[in-house]
């Protein structure tokens, strides 16, 4: 066959061949003639790697490599969880004895130094011209410990968070408070009847905004406490999950190796086993211990605390009250106009203080907790009835002797208040022991936990691997 000048090799290729002619380089290639179908692309990384995991799960070296990096990962997932879930919990243990109950603590004192104050105050009123050094020193002292509590409290609290809007309160109106209060000393001292009045003005910044500001601080800070309490408290269950699943696979694993070499042991996977089982038991241990501690800090400490600051605070608001009915002398009157707001004031906080010493006899659990309460409840009798002997007096006109069972040095009510703060004082250590003692019980429960549940892991994981490995030294 003769072909025509200059014709391709290649055509007379294909003519002998029926093969499809090669492009000719430098030529693009045709595009593909509608409706064939596109050669298949190529394999991805993810379909690559489940190939490759297909084809090992075929013998039994690759099956027994599988099961080995799944036993380690699972080990050391557990033992990483484990050390970050506890390590939150003793924080937040740790924050319970370090952080959230001293400014429970510190808010409760504020608010009784600054009523302690207000009482002290309408004391040295009541005295006269005269006021002893002794009650000076008590007012001087009790706005100096609430100035510091404040500043410890406002450097221990979030910038933004309620506690430090009530802190912001509390500093902003303490300088006021003091400035009537020394107003009114000067004018007493110069025996004009405005002493009085600025006494008033000086009980209503206290009671209209120092002692709300102090008690919604102390509410926040002992709300603050419980949401630590609960977090510390928590059960950490995904760490409790993983240890179960970890602790499974290995009894699985080893159950597999005796079924197919009926050995009984393998070292290596006993040791996992042995790392996990106590990694878990720790766990459940140590947790255990911890919410004991905290929750019996709970119930005989913060519970009891609780109740006396409540009959505390009681305490205090009676005495500045009792003291500002004789200062102010019927002036002030409730809002139906047929009582003196004071004496209306001084009763109810009586009555609390009676229920709250009450309910605090039934909470205490030894006779180093009840002892005090009981005496500071036949002291609260006594100062009823001093009271009341007083109101007599004063109601028959005999002022001299109603300031006497007031503000005297023996038989009065002031010796009463001043006994039963004392003995709440010593109720309000001992409870404070016993949280202490039971809440740190609670946090070195979890002491060592962290450190050594991540120790456990790796530990775990290398001896899952080693006992894999010994397993595939056989194959080779």
């Amino acid at each position: 066959m003769t072909y025509p000048p200059n014709a391709p090799a290649a055509s007379a290729a294909q003519g002998t061949t029926g093969a499809p002619a090669r492009p000719v380089s430098g030529v693009p290639a045709q595009p593909s003639a509608p409706g064939a179908v596109p050669p298949p692309a190529a394999p991805g990384a993810w379909a690559e790697g489940r190939e490759i995991l297909r084809r090992a799960a075929t013998t039994e070296p690759g099956r027994l490599r599988i099961l080995g990096a799944v036993l380690a990962l699972l080990v050391v997932a557990f033992g990483a969880v484990t050390a970050f879930e506890v390590a939150d919990r003793a924080a937040f243990a740790d924050d319970v004895v370090g952080r959230s109950q001293p400014l429970s603590a510190d808010a409760a004192d504020i608010y009784r130094s600054l009523a302690d104050a207000d009482a002290t105050a309408a004391s040295g009123f009541l005295a006269g011209p005269q006021e002893s050094a002794q009650i000076r020193k008590r007012y001087t002292d009790d706005i100096t410990t609430a100035s510091r509590l404040l500043v410890r409290a406002a450097a221990s609290t979030d910038a933004d968070g309620e506690s430090a809007r009530e802190i912001a309160t509390l500093s902003e109106h303490l300088p006021r408070y003091t400035g009537l209060i020394e107003r009114a000393r000067a004018a007493n001292r110069q025996g004009l009847p405005l002493g009085g009045a600025y006494l008033r003005y000086a009980n209503q910044t206290m009671t209209q905004a120092l002692l709300p500001a102090a008690e919604r601080l102390y509410a926040a800070e002992t709300e603050r406490l419980r949401q630590d309490e609960d977090e510390a408290r928590a059960w950490p269950f995904l760490s409790l999950a993983l240890g179960v699943l970890a602790l499974a696979v290995l009894v699985w694993a080893q159950r597999r190796n005796y079924a197919m070499t009926n050995r009984v042991f393998n070292r290596g996977l006993l040791a996992a086993t042995a790392a996990c089982a106590t990694a878990l038991l720790w766990l459940l241990a140590g947790h255990g211990l911890a919410r004991a501690g905290l929750n019996d800090a709970r119930a005989h400490g913060q519970e009891s605390l609780q109740v006396l600051n409540e009959a505390r605070i009681s305490s205090l608001k009676a005495r500045a009250n009792e003291n500002l009915t004789v200062v102010a002398r019927g002036a002030v009157l409730t809002e139906d106009g047929k009582q003196d707001k004071y004496e209306a004031d001084y009763a109810s906080s009586a009555a609390a203080l009676t229920a709250a010493l009450d309910k605090a006899r039934r909470l205490a659990d030894d006779e180093a907790g009840r002892a005090p309460l009981t005496e500071a409840a036949a002291r609260t009798g006594e100062w009823r009835q001093r009271h009341r002997q007083a109101r007599e007096l004063d109601d028959a006109g005999d002022f001299t002797g109603a300031m006497n069972r007031i503000i005297g040095s023996s038989q009065s009510t002031g010796q009463s208040f001043d006994q039963v703060d004392a003995a709440l004082g010593r109720a309000l250590d001992h409870e404070q022991d016993e949280f202490t003692r039971a809440a740190e019980k609670g946090r070195d429960a979890l002491s060592g936990l962290p450190l050594g549940a991540a120790a456990l892991g790796v530990l775990a994981a290398a001896g899952a691997v080693t006992g894999i490995n010994r397993r595939l030294s056989e194959y080779r």
